[in-house]
């Protein structure tokens, strides 16, 4: 799945996908710019959460964490591949009082390069 996103979003070097160590009996998920690691089984969106650390982060280990840049960017995702309508995304990051960048784009994206999935 991560890398048909990845070839959809027309990127180059998706991360590697790995199974998350038995001793990480409590967490499902994590992920760098090169990496990400998931349980055995686990929720779409969880994955989406985790593609959206990718894109916010560097491959030299700069990143974004839950900021503006990685909530704009899981708002994206969300819209594109769970279909979750955009008004509804936005409007229940704005509740929360959760900053996000619109039309955030990925860290390590020219900016000369197309990016077309803002809300």
């Amino acid at each position: 799945m991560v890398d048909a996103i990845w070839l959809e979003l027309e990127l180059e070097y998706p991360p590697k996908v790995e199974r998350l160590p038995p001793r990480f009996s409590r967490r499902i998920a994590d992920a760098s710019r090169l990496c990400i690691r998931v349980a055995a089984e686990i929720p779409s969106w969880v994955l989406l959460h985790e593609l959206a650390h990718v894109l916010s982060s560097t491959a030299d280990g700069k990143t974004d964490g839950h900021g503006a840049v990685f909530m704009g960017l899981y708002a994206q995702l969300l819209a594109r591949y769970l279909r979750w309508p955009p008004a509804e995304l936005l409007a229940s990051m704005e509740k929360a009082q959760l900053g996000y960048e619109r039309t955030a784009r990925p860290l390590f994206v020219d900016p000369s390069q197309k990016w077309d999935l803002a809300l």
